[in-house]
């Protein structure tokens, strides 16, 4: 049985459906962007906690140039210790058919006995693994295997050790090693011209002259161990080996990259909603504000006919509990649908056995709660307003406005305005806080507008920063090992080569107060040209000839400035530990880097002109020439080109940004009409009579429409500047949301995004406007005359 009260909310409802749906539009698009961020995080981390456990990721992880297998036999001694396991890895050239451009293949190797590895377990989804005496069955991965249109039975040909080796593939498999699978030191996948690689360990220990020994180990700790400890022991353990310094799985490239992703995801699942939930409150605020106006006399015969305090109160609430209801279940629908979406995204970049999308039903009970205790709080005092209104006060109508002249005409500045126009200026000055909630509701609107815009602007921006400005090198080609200046000889001889600058590149570990980071420091010579340092505007930063440059992202990580001194352990060759003082900030936006001087390293490393690598141009009449020469050098373990990290860049992160920019803007669509048409249905409401009076008295059409538009493009034209403003702020929070260690997007918002936000927000304004003006024309003049104000 339906109350008395509750059909009279039924009966509200459905006269004011427009702006109960406009609201609960605006609500939903928060809460279908909390719950898709929420139900993507539970996605995620259930699938990489599943498949690390299942699958037995490493706690710890170390690289070195060759130790005897008795060193694991030492380090399994270590206290804290579970599992050790020793392996060889390597970097190979794959020559694939069809592609002119070298493919690197990291190559791990299996178990001696034919086993399966202890730890960082390999999921087969097609084939097998490689027979335990076999010397060129290989097991590749997936992502690879798809995008070359590879399986079981297909051969695959390798560079291994200067020799030309042709693989037999078994079997495709995943390992949780490698979610997010890229070269060392990259930040995009590359699936066409990357794999990891597992064959057996004899078959790849001789070619590399390590059996007997590793160059790679992985360590399980026990439950309840501690890593530093034991990552201390095992960099004294390994150090006479080469090693290059123990890291933990937080530490390790696919794992921190996959972290990252989380923590965007999570600063998303905050901030953005808590904005559209702000406008959404304000209209909650508005409507109700306006309904309990309207409804003085009905609240007073409610309470002269028994209905308590606590019953009126309550009646009102529901209003917000409806609109709740129904921007959770729009909002919750609509998350599912763009997180079912947007999961799919998620496998350019991570590979697991299966990555299916979980609702976090959790997320959508918060919703709920968060949606009713945002319109609560934007309608508390409109309703205490309401339950404290004695029914004899309520009774009657509510004290006329003030119709003095505005403060405009008081000073002389209407004078050679419309009535009309004076008229939309005195009744916002009648009610200034009206006036100053709408234009702030219509501001963030507006503020909304800003974002999508600015997204695309950094994606451009970046594109012509990084691969025009900065790298401006056509292929980048690192060696296996350090090598004399005949190394960077014989790369500036390779065919098509037409300027080679050499890189020196040290393993080092950075520590500045409490915290450290493990990377490698790049020499440069003095002037270089090909990968150049940029600062915040563009301009390229002069190597010192002593110093540090780093990453700026990497002085905010471990808290130091210009003119600080980092201690630099070096983790190869004599191992030596420095002071270094920071001599500049280059701005970058994939991981952290620090530069010096190449022949500044040089020295600090007591070494002559050795060499890791060079950055190249090319002579691209040539391109090819070089391309089948550099497949056959011994010497040259991976090959970076640029144009193919580009393409990768535009398939992988453009993509993905670029369809969150698109449903942005979309929900930002919704919001701007949102908060325009329920500003006009309220103008239209709250002013129905006066309007009706105007018509009695002798204005025409277009003239009653004159005082309700007019006041509202007022409201809408002071509302753009500040909603600018706003937005540039609204971008400065969410793309600081993007800022890792592993990637970054600089914050760039163009002229012309603000005239699209500008544009958007006066066609939304247009069409509402239109809408009320049909309403307007509508209106019942002696209905209206006669109503009780």
């Amino acid at each position: 049985m339906i109350s008395p009260l509750d059909r009279k909310l039924l009966r509200d409802l459905g006269r004011m459906k427009g702006q109960v749906i406009a609201v609960s539009l605006v609500m939903a698009c928060g809460l279908a962007m909390m719950i898709m961020t929420r139900s993507l995080i539970l996605t995620l981390e259930s699938t990489r906690d599943a498949y690390y456990e299942q699958f037995a990721l490493a706690d710890v992880f170390a690289s070195l140039k060759r130790a005897p297998l008795s060193a694991a036999a030492e380090l399994e001694k270590l206290p804290g210790v579970s599992v050790v396991e020793p392996r060889v890895a390597v970097d190979v050239t794959l020559d694939l058919p069809g592609l002119a451009e070298p493919a690197t293949g990291h190559v791990i190797s299996l178990p001696e006995d034919g086993g399966a590895p202890k730890l960082n377990r390999i999921f087969l989804r097609t084939g097998r693994m490689p027979e335990i005496d076999s010397r060129r069955e290989v097991v590749v991965g997936e992502a690879f295997a798809t995008e070359n249109g590879l399986k079981p039975g297909d051969s695959l040909v390798a560079v291994i050790n200067g020799h030309r080796e042709t693989l037999q593939i078994c079997g495709i498999g995943l390992s949780p090693e490698f979610v997010f699978e890229a070269r060392a030191g990259e930040t995009l996948p590359d699936h066409k011209r990357f794999s990891v690689i597992w064959m057996n360990y004899r078959a790849l220990a001789v070619a590399y002259n390590l059996d007997g020994a590793f160059n790679d180990v992985c360590i399980d700790l026990a439950p309840g161990a501690v890593s530093e400890p034991v990552m201390e022991a095992m960099d004294r353990i390994l150090a006479p080996y080469g090693a290059g310094g123990a890291y933990t799985r937080k530490d390790q490239a696919s794992a921190q990259r996959l972290g990252d992703e989380l923590k965007v995801l999570h600063a998303l699942s905050v901030v953005y909603p808590l904005v559209f939930l702000s406008v959404a409150a304000f209209m909650v605020n508005s409507v109700l504000s306006r309904i309990v106006r309207l409804q003085r006399e009905q609240i007073a015969q409610m309470k002269a006919l028994g209905y308590s305090s606590r019953q009126v109160g309550v009646h009102y609430l529901k209003f917000v509990v409806v609109i709740g209801f129904l921007g959770t279940v729009i909002g919750g629908l609509a998350g599912r649908w763009m997180g079912g979406g947007l999961v799919n995204l998620y496998t350019m970049f991570f590979r697991f056995p299966s990555l299916e999308f979980r609702m976090d039903y959790g997320a959508l009970l918060t919703a709920l709660l968060v949606s009713a205790g945002a319109s609560a709080a934007g309608v508390i005092t409109v309703v205490w307003q309401a339950v404290k209104l004695p029914p004899a006060e309520a009774m009657r109508p509510e004290p006329p406005a003030d119709f003095k002249p505005s403060l405009f005409e008081r000073i002389g500045l209407t004078r050679f305005f419309s009535p009309v126009f004076r008229m939309a200026l005195r009744n916002i000055e009648r009610r200034p806080w009206q006036a100053v909630f709408t234009s702030a509701g219509i501001a963030l609107a507006t503020g909304l507008m800003v974002l999508p815009g600015a997204m695309e602007n950094s994606i451009d921006y970046l594109l012509t920063f990084q691969w025009n400005r900065q790298q401006r090198q056509d292929v980048a080609v690192f060696l296996v090992e350090p090598s004399s200046e005949k190394g960077l000889h014989d790369l500036e001889h390779l065919p098509g080569v037409t300027l080679a600058e050499p890189i020196r590149s040290v393993q080092t570990r950075l520590r500045y107060g409490h915290h450290h980071r493990k990377l490698a420091i790049t020499g440069l010579p003095p002037g270089a040209n090909l990968n150049r340092l940029l600062d915040e505007q563009g301009e390229t930063i002069t190597m010192p000839e002593e110093g540090l440059i780093m990453s700026k992202k990497l002085a905010e990580v471990i808290g130091a400035n210009i003119g600080d001194e980092v201690q630099v352990e070096v983790m190869e060759g004599r191992r030596p530990i420095l002071s270094i003082p920071i001599r500049g900030l280059v701005t970058d936006y994939a991981g952290v880097a620090a530069y010096m001087d190449i022949a500044a390293l040089r020295r600090l490393m007591h070494e002559g002109d050795t060499v890791n690598g060079a950055y190249l141009t090319l002579d691209h009449s040539r391109w090819d020439d070089f391309m089948r020469e550099v497949k056959d050098t011994p010497r040259a373990a991976i090959v970076m080109v640029k144009r193919d990290q580009l393409a990768s860049f535009r398939e992988t992160t453009a993509k993905s940004i670029g369809l969150m920019r698109t449903l942005y803007f979309v929900l930002a669509v919704i919001v701007a009409f949102g908060v325009v048409y329920n500003s006009s249905r309220i103008a239209l409401s709250e002013r129905s009579r006066e309007l009706a009076t105007l018509r009695v008295v002798g204005f025409n059409m277009s003239e009653v429409r004159g005082v309700l538009l007019g006041e509202l493009s007022l409201l809408v034209l002071s509302a753009i500047p500040v909603g600018l403003a706003l937005g540039k702020g609204l971008v400065l929070l969410i793309m600081s949301s993007f800022s890792t260690e592993t990637v970054r997007m600089p914050i760039v918002v163009e002229s012309s995004t603000y005239s699209i936000a500008v544009l958007v927000v006066l066609s939304a304004a247009a069409f509402s406007f239109t809408l009320v003006s049909r309403m307007l024309g509508k209106l019942d003049l002696v209905g209206v005359l006669k109503a009780r104000d």
